[in-house]
């Protein structure tokens, strides 16, 4: 009789262990129903999200990043998916739904791949063949556009925001065109400083109320009210220090004992604000902007000597008032002098809805601008700054890779998975099934698209590997036509993307896959007292924590 085998446990008591085929599946279950969650927000006929959090405040949107970041995802195979669309997002600033849906769809075929014995290395030797050759059919493809030309910079930015609510109206789209030959480098033609582009939203009035500010909007008023409230031809001082008596670093104690004493005392401090006052005055400024605090009496001498002051504003819109008027931001008054001062033809308050502002505009050779939209409601203007983040994103990405592009509506998916099958065929071994399972992958795109008009998607895409097989390779789906969407040259019709977001959406989507496909083992902690014993809606469960 053989002797019983005593059990080993090497976790402690609450840890869960699972191996093998069902972490995969966990896994890739998990990845494909977070792209499930944003797959209907792909395209120009693309639904909304409404997000309501714990506080019951709401936000529409269609934006995948938004939708992710709001959703409280537990499980960690559904959290990678997610810093999928981060990284997309911080990398190029658009195409964070194509990149999340891509990785979904790839992991998909590879279930089905799994499920026919392949091993997992294999699989992911084949997509990441697949995804260098992706990259490798992209920069064949792409075509350079002329990146100084308006109308070619129109066609980038109609392509991001045609999904967005606010694509109705081209005034946005023109002020975000206008704004970026601002930031674009003076020397290096192919630098863009988006950062130095100040987008503020204000509810009131509508979308066509929105403008482009030469300059900068800080949410301040001014300090004193007897002070100007505009001043032409301003001369503007940047000051990184308190127009206040310094208080010392050592406890000390100053005895009075008559009255005139307390006067002198009082009168040698208001002494002192008048002569920081008039030194900003012998400087030939105007307007001040001051990063800390206004002492009382200062702001009286201020507004005495008709000077426009603004108080504790933020480091970034003093960086930006300096960029745009050409303002040394200056740390003791000393350094004040004439060189030092920015200019700006007007500046002025306002109110706009219920808060004051100050404007800094009509600058000569502004290096940052604001964009300040209006609209309906606090939900119009939020979806509206998110379209221009992302428009501003395409155009960045298309300045800095030298105006290279490609055709949007499918049309590129389409070509890449049309020529990664041809490629696939030269191809040995089992590896040429991941990259055929690559290509599939990418059709999810047009398909997706397809469905979300509420077109035949089989229909589509018979249509589609039609097109390109006889060599029209922009052919993709246009949604312009709201009657009948159909299969035309997407690069005749504008509608234009930078390459540089489909390469990134490819690469970050085949990576996060083929590191999902190598976890074979997960060993999670049990949840702590405080935390719900329920999976969390959405499916994304699985059975273990974190």
């Amino acid at each position: 009789m053989a002797e019983a085998v005593q059990p080993i446990f090497i976790l402690p008591e609450g840890y869960t262990r699972t191996t093998g085929k069902d972490a995969q599946r966990n896994n890739i279950a998990s990845a494909k129903a977070v792209a499930a969650a944003v797959k209907s927000t792909l395209g120009p006929r693309g639904m909304d999200k409404m997000l309501v959090d714990n506080l019951g405040d709401i936000t529409i949107t269609n934006d995948g990043v938004t939708v992710l970041k709001s959703m409280e995802v537990d499980n960690p195979a559904a959290k990678m998916i997610v810093e999928v669309a981060k990284a997309q997002e911080e990398e190029v600033g658009d195409g964070t739904t194509t990149a999340v849906i891509l990785a979904g769809e790839l992991l998909k075929f590879a279930e089905s791949l799994l499920d026919q014995g392949i091993h997992p290395t294999l699989i992911n030797r084949g997509y990441r063949l697949a995804s260098t050759k992706a990259q490798e059919i992209l920069d064949e493809i792409k075509v350079k556009v002329n990146i100084d030309s308006k109308e070619e910079l129109r066609k980038i930015v109609k392509t991001a925001i045609i999904s967005k609510n606010i694509s109705g109206d081209e005034t946005l789209l023109n002020l975000i065109v206008d704004a970026i030959k601002y930031v674009k480098g003076a020397e290096n033609k192919e630098e863009v400083d988006i950062d130095s582009i100040k987008i503020e939203k204000k509810v009131g009035g509508g979308l066509s109320d929105s403008k482009l500010i030469k300059g900068v909007l800080i949410e301040k008023e001014k300090v004193h009210p007897d002070m100007p409230d505009e001043i032409k031809n301003a001369k503007i001082a940047l000051l990184n220090l308190a127009l206040e008596i310094e208080k010392t670093n050592i406890d000390a104690q100053l005895r009075i004992e008559k009255p005139d004493q307390l006067q002198a005392f009082l009168g040698e401090e208001e002494k002192l604000l008048k002569d920081m006052v008039d030194k900003i005055k012998a400087s030939g400024a105007n307007v001040v902007v001051c990063q800390k605090g206004i002492d009382d009496a200062a702001q009286y001498f201020l507004s005495k000597a008709k000077i426009l002051a603004f108080r504790r504003v933020s480091e970034g819109d003093m960086k930006k008032i300096g960029k745009a008027t050409g303002a040394k931001v200056v740390s003791t008054l000393t350094e004040l002098e004439p060189g030092a001062l920015g200019e700006a033809g007007y500046v002025h308050t306002e109110k706009i809805g219920n808060e004051d502002v100050a404007i800094i505009e009509e600058c000569k050779n502004p290096k940052s601008v604001t964009l300040l939209i209006r609209g309906g409601t606090e939900h119009v203007v939020d979806e509206a700054k998110r379209a221009v983040e992302d428009s501003l994103g395409d155009l960045k990405v298309l300045i800095e890779s030298g105006g290279s592009v490609v055709a949007g509506g499918g049309a590129c998916e389409m070509e890449v998975s049309k020529r990664l099958k041809e490629f696939a065929a030269t191809l040995e071994g089992r590896e040429q099934l991941a990259v055929d399972a690559f290509a599939d992958s990418l059709e999810i795109i047009p398909k997706t698209l397809a469905e979300n008009a509420g077109m035949d998607p089989i229909d589509i895409l018979v249509d589609l590997r039609a097109a390109h097989k006889k060599g029209n390779i922009w052919s993709g789906i246009d949604l312009s036509n709201i009657a009948e969407p159909v299969v035309a040259d997407m690069f005749k019709a504008g509608v234009l993307e930078p390459v540089s977001i489909k390469k990134q959406a490819i690469k970050s989507s085949s990576e996060v896959a083929i590191m999902i496909l190598k976890i074979d083992d997960i060993i999670a902690a049990g949840k702590s007292a405080n935390q719900s014993s329920q999976p969390p809606a959405g499916g994304y469960g699985g059975g273990y924590g974190e």
